[in-house]
């Protein structure tokens, strides 16, 4: 069973996106609060936690940013030395070491701004120091493939976060997704095969069948 046959009305654990901000907004009192938002590849990761950071942006004016784990892809040129560029999107291809020091950074909350690396999709290459995270913003939402990842080098992470959050949707509508995505940016035939069946979906099946349970989870239908 994966995490997204497990999303039932009854399940105390599946909670609307409105809720999902209200019990984040109550959880937060003093210092950092920071959340995990997890996902498969199709999820909609950044455009639900897009939402919610404007959700509670609405409730309290600067209260809450977004820190994404594509910005920790490692460069087309050491994916390439390695020989792991067909592969990028996989667990290997991110610096999940330099995520974790990133994360202790927001957590010391020392004062100051913290400048944190972006995923451009139109160069698909990750831009250092492209977002400014306020010293004064107390919510950090940070959204990523394997942020639940059950392995060895993902697991520290874990304890960097104070509540963990999993996107739940049927792997039908995953392959529907990523299909359209990569149709969009113009493959077609055995390109898109190579695409989606030697990259996308591996993926995608490793953050399904792989990941730890989460706090809560939320259907992103």
């Amino acid at each position: 069973m994966t995490f997204s046959d497990c999303t039932t009305p009854g399940d105390p654990k599946t909670i609307t996106p409105d809720a999902l901000a209200d019990v984040i907004a109550a959880r937060q009192k003093s210092g950092r609060l920071i959340v995990a938002i997890a996902g498969s590849p199709g999820s909609g990761k950044s455009t639900f936690v897009e939402r919610l950071r404007d959700r509670l942006n609405a409730a309290a004016p600067g209260s809450t940013d977004i820190l994404p784990m594509d910005g920790f892809h490692f460069d087309d040129a050491v994916l390439a030395a390695r020989g792991d560029r067909p592969r990028k999107g996989a667990p290997h291809t991110f610096d999940v070491d330099g995520l974790a020091v990133m994360l202790d950074r927001l957590r010391a909350g020392d004062g100051r701004d913290v400048a944190v690396p972006v995923f451009d999709r139109a160069i698909e290459i990750a831009r250092a120091g492209a977002r400014i995270i306020a010293a004064s913003t107390p919510i950090i939402l940070v959204e990523g493939n394997y942020l639940l990842f059950d392995d060895p080098a993902w697991a520290p992470l874990r304890q960097r976060f104070d509540m963990t959050v999993m996107l739940a949707v049927p792997e039908a509508v995953l392959q529907a997704r990523l299909t359209e995505r990569w149709v969009g940016y113009g493959l077609e035939g055995a390109a898109l095969r190579d695409k989606l069946d030697g990259n996308d979906l591996p993926n995608m099946r490793l953050v399904l069948e792989k990941s730890v349970p989460a706090d809560f989870m939320v259907a992103n239908v």
